[in-house]
C-alpha cells in the first residue's frame, strides 16, 4: 500500500493501541476487547483484509499478541438502516469538494451510521479514498461541508478554519423576538451539558460567539442570518435557545425530546446556508451557497 493509499484509508479506520492482557495473538484480543462484535464477525473482517498494522497492511489471523501494538480497525455496523436523503455536489477539483448535505445524514461514521455518512457516500461516488471533511456539521444541520480532495495541499485548507479566515453563514427559522434590537452579537461560556450530547451556557469568560440578524418576518416565525465567529459544537443551537428562540424542530433544545424519531418531513430549521474565503490554493475568491431552502 502506498503512504498516499494508507493516508486515506487511515482516515477513515480507527485506531487501538492493544491493552495489556495474555492474549495469544491479536485476534483473540479484538474478540475479548470488543465482545459485543462476535469471532465470526472478526473472522470475517480478518478474511477481507479489514483490520491493519501500523504501516496500513493487513494483519494475518495468526499474528502474535504484543501489547502496545497499534493497529487500525474499520467500524461496520451490520444491516445499517439506509437514510432516504440525497447529497449533492456543488462544485469538485483535484483539490476541493464542496457537497450539499442534507438533513438527517452524518458528516463522518458515528454511532450506528458507518456507510451512511455523507464521507463515505461522496468517496464511493467520486472514487476517491482520500477525501477528508475540512469541518464538520451537525446530522440533524443540511447544508455546505467543505472537503479536502489532495492531501497535498490539505493544510492549506484546513488552516482557514482555526485562523478564522473563512466566513460561514447559517439560516435558521425560530420564534420571532421582537422585544430584542437586531442585529445582535451573543457571546457565552459553551461547556458539556446533559445528556453528555449537549452544551449548555456556563459561567466564566466567553469562548463562543455568534452574530444574529432578521432575514424575513412572517408571523409568529422569523427567518434568521446566524454568523457565527467561532466554531463551537451546538454553537447556534444553545445561543438561539439562550435569546429565547430555539430552532425549530430541535430534538435536543430546550430540552430533549425522548424517543425521538427522524422526521424527514419536519426537519431541524438549520442551514449552512454560505461559504465565503479566499483560496489558498488557487489565490481566488470563492463563494457557495446552498441550494436547499428552509421552508416555513
Amino acid at each position: 500500500m502506498s503512504s498516499s493509499s494508507f493516508s486515506a484509508a487511515h482516515s477513515q479506520a480507527s485506531t487501538l493501541c492493544l491493552p495489556p492482557g495474555s492474549w495469544q495473538t491479536v485476534f483473540d484480543c479484538l474478540c475479548e476487547h470488543f465482545s459485543a462484535i462476535g469471532r465470526e464477525q472478526w473472522l470475517d473482517r480478518f478474511a477481507r483484509g479489514r483490520v491493519l498494522d501500523g504501516q496500513g497492511s493487513p494483519i494475518p489471523l495468526d499474528l502474535p499478541y504484543k501489547q502496545g501494538l497499534r493497529i487500525h480497525y474499520f467500524r461496520e455496523v451490520p444491516d445499517e438502516k439506509p437514510i432516504p436523503v440525497v447529497e449533492s455536489i456543488l462544485y469538485a477539483d483535484e483539490h476541493l469538494v464542496v457537497a450539499d448535505k442534507p438533513h438527517f445524514l452524518p458528516v463522518t461514521p458515528t454511532g450506528g451510521y458507518v456507510e451512511q455518512t455523507l464521507l463515505r457516500r461522496l468517496i464511493r461516488r467520486l472514487d476517491n479514498p482520500n477525501l477528508v471533511p475540512l469541518h464538520r456539521i451537525d446530522r440533524h444541520t443540511a447544508g455546505l461541508v467543505l472537503f479536502s480532495a489532495n492531501p497535498q495541499t490539505r493544510s492549506a485548507y484546513q488552516s482557514l478554519f482555526p485562523t478564522r479566515q473563512i466566513e460561514k453563514r447559517y439560516e435558521a427559522i425560530a420564534r420571532a423576538l421582537p422585544d430584542l434590537s437586531f442585529p445582535l452579537v451573543h457571546k457565552s461560556r459553551l461547556i458539556k451539558g446533559e445528556p453528555f450530547f449537549r452544551m449548555q451556557e456556563g459561567a466564566g469568560v466567553s469562548n463562543s460567539e455568534t452574530l444574529v440578524e432578521v432575514k424575513e418576518q412572517n408571523g409568529e416565525l422569523w427567518r434568521y442570518a446566524l454568523y457565527p465567529v467561532t466554531g463551537r459544537q451546538h454553537q447556534l443551537r444553545v445561543h438561539m435557545t439562550a435569546l429565547g428562540a430555539s430552532i425549530c424542530n430541535d430534538p435536543f433544545y430546550p430540552q430533549v425530546l425522548k424517543d425521538a424519531q427522524d422526521d424527514y418531513a419536519n426537519p431541524l430549521k438549520l442551514l449552512a446556508q454560505g461559504l465565503t474565503f479566499l483560496d489558498p490554493v488557487t489565490g481566488q475568491e470563492r463563494t457557495f451557497e446552498s441550494a436547499i431552502t428552509l421552508q416555513w
